[in-house]
């Protein structure tokens, strides 16, 4: 007997109920009292945060659901990236909601601050730096422009380590960041997507004697999706961050844990499991290396079959609209091999011709390149990708005959080229080169930076940019002014809205507006003293994470990202072993007083970026200890810098330092964010520097060192031991070094630093920029010594700002790439 299923209509809630602030105080209580059954505010918070959580949830859900509703037929992008670096989610709701009188008010009576209950939030750290902040901010402009957009990543069990120090090394330690839930998603098991792993591909005939391949006897993992709410600017837009969750088909084998065969019973959920248990294993060993691939091809593959399925259920089977509706935005290299998994699906599961599903998929895709450095140009070897993902390589084998015959036609007889432009990197080992694919199977390439932009077409890509120039592009990157501006720095938030309004927060060109205030004494004092409270917050966290007093009186000279040698973290504490020497010598009377904190992560295997921590540790412990250097100088290394720290570092910065070889930082963000905080910089011409000196006028920012331009010919003979012989400050730099001063009981422990410094090929070209360097401090010196004078070049640094808003960013990649 079968029974007749009918819809069943649950009746609605009214949207204004939950909208209503008045009914704020009751939501809480109820979530408070029987939602998580507390009786009690405890000394956590944690119970109060979860329900202040569920009931802010409750408020975008309302506006998520109606969000969703008005899209249907709507063109969308899917923005996959295997990093996301949110940050907490109360705040930023809060703020975009525009909830905190009432908010504020209510956790009154619970005799406690929101800054107390946000303290229970563990940041959402699934991402490196840049690269995964830069996606939390385009996800907020995209929300906040009521863009059609999704985010598309993983759901890592265990973020970004928490970074230890001890005894000035790096310990890393587990970022068990959903130990005690997460409030702010909510799970969609039943969108759950099956991903294929290992198997075979079998040539199989029809009845009408065509052959097609099929992917058997495969290793399939879950894809379970974690919807995240992703609140624009008081607009009543909610977009949606979906996160994947790696699970087993079955459980376990039932009959073999019976047995007693338990380790074998649970080994292939636990296989499934690893995929999503941490953001980027380790990459050294062969294991890492699958599980990382295996890491980029669920990501991918789960993407593109939900936005099909997405597709399906509005539009049919027929994909004549697939162009029209949808476009992929690939956050760098990583999620490329989603070009030949899209081309997997459309002819292996729905039967398109091979031209029919190389046209779609390459009038969806789209490419942005985050790195000049070839050697974070993904390439993984031929042999992984046959036992990992067979039909994946035979796509890509067949992308590349192809294409090769597109180089034959453009360069007749040139093997060169083949050999240059092939997806294939042929030698002992055959590796596939990811970010080829990305440019062959992509309509759109764009750098992140003018100068990137350029360097990508001159140099990196320079052969695909002669075959396709139409392809290449450049957005220049931007950052929320939301968290940025208007929620990390409410006392500047403030004093710029009492002279220009509040209408910035949603148009942040507007900020340029305060330009004409630039010579107001009163507004130049306000200025100064929401510097100094700023200032006073961040001297809390470092004694606090540190031990180390700041002075609030000193200039605050800060560089924080993570630690890479071309980011130059060493130059920066070799000027500051050069401002000790001074000290040491009596030589102070050019030298401002200043605190100079240094913060970021190193990957778990590079050694010498270990090193680079290390020695910031030993000199800073040297200089905080001794009683003639207290006065002028005071060095802290925070630990475990992420984006909740990061709200409390720039707003109090005075110098941002972005001071990375010329032509190897792509762009750079954290930039962006100390400028629009009224830092100025002191920097390179790299990246988006070069743009924010454009901006700000060069005589507001400390330019020194060499050109992506002269970085070359100053290659071919480069002598740092000449270098080092000619600069008396250097060289007692490097006699302090190489004398064990900072390292009396742990002899030789500095030696490979000492040798990168005088290798003549350092990439780095540290030595070469020092004197330019130690030259511009300089001139910041003698700037700040002019209170009034720093104020205005402050605010004219604010004042600029206003292109670097990802606002600005998105804007131009929804109007040129993705045309929404």
């Amino acid at each position: 007997m079968t029974k007749k299923m009918t819809e069943c209509k649950i009746a609605d809630t009214d949207n204004s109920v939950l909208m209503n602030k008045a009914t704020f105080s009751e939501d809480l209580a109820r979530h408070f009292h029987f939602t998580l059954g507390r009786d009690k505010v405890q000394e956590s918070h944690d119970y109060l945060y979860n329900a202040l959580a569920i009931t802010i949830r409750d408020r975008l859900v309302a506006q998520w659901r109606e969000t969703r509703n008005n899209r249907r037929n709507t063109r969308r992008v899917s923005y996959i990236s295997l990093e996301y670096l949110m940050g907490r989610a109360l705040n930023n709701s809060v703020l975009n909601l525009g909830l905190d009188e009432t908010v504020r008010n209510t956790l009154f009576d619970y005799c406690c601050e929101l800054e107390e209950v946000e303290q229970a939030e563990h940041d959402a750290g699934l991402g490196n730096g840049g690269l995964g902040r830069l996606a939390a901010c385009f996800l907020d402009s995209c929300a906040s422009l009521a863009l059609p957009v999704i985010g598309y990543g993983i759901r890592y069990e265990y973020g970004m380590f928490n970074q230890q120090i001890k005894n000035g090394h790096q310990l890393e330690h587990p970022d068990n960041w959903l130990r005690n839930g997460n409030p702010w998603e909510i799970a969609a098991p039943e969108k759950a997507i099956r991903v294929k792993f290992f198997g075979h591909v079998d040539v199989i005939t029809s009845k009408s004697g065509e052959q097609y391949r099929q992917w058997n006897n495969t290793h399939d993992v879950l894809a379970v999706p974690f919807d995240m709410p992703i609140p624009g600017y008081r607009n009543e837009i909610v977009n949606t961050l979906r996160l994947w969750k790696s699970e087993a088909t079955d459980e376990f084998d039932l009959s073999e844990f019976n047995a007693g065969s338990y380790t074998e019973a649970v080994a292939r959920k636990n296989l499934a499991e690893q995929i999503t248990m941490v953001l980027y294993p380790n990459d050294t060993s062969e294991n890492g290396k699958e599980l990382r691939l295996r890491q980029q091809y669920f990501l991918s593959s789960a993407s593109l079959q939900d936005t099909i399925n997405t597709y399906i259920e509005n539009h049919g089977t027929t994909f004549d609209k697939f162009v029209e509706m949808n476009a992929f935005q690939l956050n760098d290299t990583h999620p490329s091999i989603a070009v030949a998994e899209l081309m997997r699906l459309l002819i292996d599961d729905y039967q398109l011709s091979w031209d029919r599903a190389w046209s779609l998929t390459t009038q969806t895709m789209a490419y942005t390149n985050h790195t000049l450095l070839p050697e974070a140009l993904e390439k993984w070897p031929v042999k992984l990708f046959e036992h990992l993902l067979p039909r994946i390589l035979e796509i890509i084998y067949e992308i590349n005959a192809r294409f090769l015959k597109q180089v034959a036609v453009q360069w007749p007889g040139d093997n060169n080229k083949q050999r240059e432009l092939s997806l294939i990197e042929e030698g002992h080992e055959p590796q596939i080169r990811m970010a080829h694919i990305a440019i062959v199977g992509s309509f759109s390439v764009n750098g992140v930076a003018a100068l990137h932009t350029k360097l990508l077409k001159e140099g990196l890509f320079n052969n695909f940019y002669q075959l396709w120039p139409e392809k290449f592009n450049n957005k220049t990157n931007g950052v929320t002014p939301r968290r940025w501006l208007s929620h990390c720095n409410d006392t500047l938030s403030t004093l710029i809205s009492s002279k220009i309004g509040t209408s910035w927060i949603a148009e942040f060109s507007e900020i340029q507006q305060i330009k004409a205030y630039v010579n107001d004494d009163t507004f130049q004092h306000g200025w100064r003293k929401s510097k100094e409270y700023n200032k006073k917050a961040l001297i809390a966290l470092v004694e606090e994470t540190t031990g180390v007093t700041f002075d609030v009186n000193m200039m605050f000279d800060i560089q924080v990202k993570r630690i890479h040698e071309y980011k130059r973290q060493l130059l920066n504490i070799l000027h500051v072993i050069a401002m000790y020497d001074a000290i040491r010598k009596g030589n102070t009377e050019n030298l401002t007083p200043r605190c100079v904190l240094i913060g970021g992560k190193a990957a778990p295997g590079y050694a010498m970026a270990k090193q680079i921590i290390k020695l910031i540790n030993n000199v800073a412990d040297t200089i905080n200890l001794d009683p003639k250097a207290s006065k002028f100088l005071r060095v802290a290394f925070i630990p475990n810098y992420n984006v909740s720290s990061m709200e409390v570092i720039c707003p109090a910065a005075d110098l941002s330092e972005q001071i990375s070889t010329a032509g190897k930082e792509a762009s750079g963000t954290g930039n962006m964010k100390f400028m629009m905080n009224g830092a100025l910089t002191i920097g390179t011409l790299d990246g988006a520097n070069i743009e924010i000196r454009d901006a700000v006028e060069p005589e507001n920012f400390f330019l020194f060192g060499a050109t992506a331009d002269q970085i070359s010919s100053i290659r071919e003979n480069y002598q740092p031991d000449e270098i080092i012989n000619q600069s008396p400050i250097l060289s007692g730099v490097m006699h302090l070094l190489e004398s064990g001063h900072f390292n009396l009981f742990e002899p030789q422990i500095f030696d490979s630093i000492i040798q990168a410094i005088r290798d003549p090929h350092d990439m780095w070209l540290t030595a070469y920029d020092f004197d330019s360097y130690f030259a511009a401090q300089r001139q910041v010196d003698e700037v700040y010594k002019d209170q009034k004078l720093w104020t205005q070049k402050s605010i004219l640094n604010t004042a600029a700002s206003g292109v670097f808003s990802s606002d600005h960013t998105i804007r131009q990649y929804s109007n040129d790439i993705w045309k929404l």
